[in-house]
């Protein structure tokens, strides 16, 4: 399952992880996705979809 909310397109952002001696190495933010049953077109559908738009009711869930 590839980690992309199907509703806003929001993909793993990249950055860098911090030591406490200042050493930086790169590290992935996966958006927080869940797998969900939602009306879409008057049908249910499982489609993946992030927990932001999930609350923000830009979907009907099931």
């Amino acid at each position: 399952m590839s980690r992309k909310c199907e509703v806003c397109g929001k993909k793993p952002m990249f950055g860098n992880r911090i030591s406490h001696s200042n050493n930086a190495t790169l590290r992935r933010f996966n958006p927080n996705i869940r797998k969900m049953r939602v009306i879409v077109n008057g049908m249910k559908k499982r489609i993946c979809i992030c927990t932001d738009c999930l609350s923000a009711g830009k979907v009907q869930r099931a």
